[in-house]
């Protein structure tokens, strides 16, 4: 069963909402609806979470995923269609049983940090706790644990104006910790930080989910936030999903122009890792032919060597130290989209920019160039 699911979801604001639904289902758009006075904000939003997995949401601001957001902890009611949470219907609770739900079972990671400025970094990390009644002695031993795991043990006693914006932040993720809610939502959460600082708390995020392996929703309007942090991303665009699939299915295959535009400039081979790309070994392959052997997080620029040298697949090594998966030379050339004799050239020729090549051994600096890429 999926953690979490929606299905056809839809949201209108404005006059006689449930008949906009309907023009929607029969192709109306929302230039159409708007001429009514109405505004579609969602419009038929399917997907599903699974356990442990964090979904980002992306789009440009007004394509629905804030609204989207709010609709998965009844923070707003759907028009149509129905949220389910480990299998309840959140949209059929009473409004004390989603209270419930939203106090025990779902957590909310702002943009704006949200703390109480006369509280302490405790006092705030420890407030959905206090909402939810637990006893002073024990909320403060999980606001602590949960302070120390974002990084912040030692400022308990400080207070939200002595803080960067970033610890500001971390507070605000260790008051979602200390609930230790199934489900984090998180509403552009990094996106009032300077671009250090964000990828910092990125980071911490990733840290933090490979201990916890919370189920998280991930809002942005960052691509390059989406790709690092998302397992799976859904690509909004005027309160539509137009997208849903892995980093690389989004970079590789996108679904039209508009997604297209989203990645046309992002570096794949910095994106993708082997992991992402990786195939099923033949039968008799043996890691130990193969030019290379890399952990699934390995970047694919670390590939290009190993694959224009070898017609052996690079040999994908899990944690275990078992092999995992395979990257074959036409696979990599396929996620790149360009020739290999092209990459090649534009490695020797990097390579020659760098570190003159020793008569007879033109590949020679492409090796050490790569070694550091």
């Amino acid at each position: 069963m999926s953690r979490l699911e929606a299905e056809d979801l839809y949201k209108v604001f404005g006059r006689r909402p449930d008949e906009a639904v309907e023009k929607l289902r029969r192709g109306a758009d929302r230039e159409e609806l708007r001429a009514d006075g109405t505004t579609a904000a969602v419009i038929d939003a399917s997907f599903t979470v699974e356990p442990g997995q964090i979904f980002v949401v992306m789009g440009l601001s007004g394509s629905g995923k804030s609204t989207l957001l709010r609709m998965l902890n009844g923070l707003l009611e759907p028009t149509a269609g129905h949220v389910r949470f480990d299998g309840d219907d959140l949209t059929e609770l009473s409004p004390r049983e989603l209270r419930e739900v939203r106090s025990k079972k779902i957590s909310m990671v702002f943009q704006h940090f949200a703390l109480f400025p006369h509280r302490s970094v405790l006092e705030n990390a420890a407030y959905g706790l206090e909402v939810q009644g637990v006893a002073r002695a024990e909320r403060e031993k999980r606001a602590t644990e949960a302070l120390r795991l974002a990084g912040l043990e030692g400022w308990e006693k400080s207070f939200p104006d002595e803080l960067s914006g970033g610890m500001q932040q971390r507070v605000g993720l260790a008051r979602a910790l200390a609930t230790d809610a199934d489900l984090l939502l998180m509403d552009e959460s990094f996106s009032a930080l300077d671009p250090l600082i964000r990828r910092d708390m990125q980071d911490q995020l990733l840290d933090l989910q490979k201990t916890l392996k919370k189920t998280i929703v991930f809002i942005t309007h960052d691509l390059n936030e989406a790709m690092r942090l998302g397992d799976r991303i859904a690509v909004m665009r005027d309160g539509r999903i137009v997208q849903i699939g892995a980093a690389e299915d989004i970079l590789v295959t996108p679904a039209d122009d508009y997604v297209a535009s989203f990645t046309q400039d992002v570096d794949r081979s910095r994106v993708l890792t082997a992991g992402a790309i990786m195939g099923t070994p033949a039968e008799g392959y043996r890691a130990s032919d193969a030019p290379a052997e890399v952990a699934e997080d390995t970047p694919i620029i670390e590939l290009f060597t190993p694959c224009s040298t070898s017609d052996i697949p690079v040999a994908v090594i899990g944690e275990d130290g078992s092999v995992v998966g395979v990257v074959p030379r036409e696979r990599l050339l396929a996620v790149l989209g360009e020739p290999m004799k092209s990459v090649e050239n534009n490695h020797r020729e990097e390579s020659r920019d760098a570190v003159p090549a020793p008569r007879g051994e033109g590949d020679g600096p492409v090796e050490k160039v790569n070694a550091g890429a």
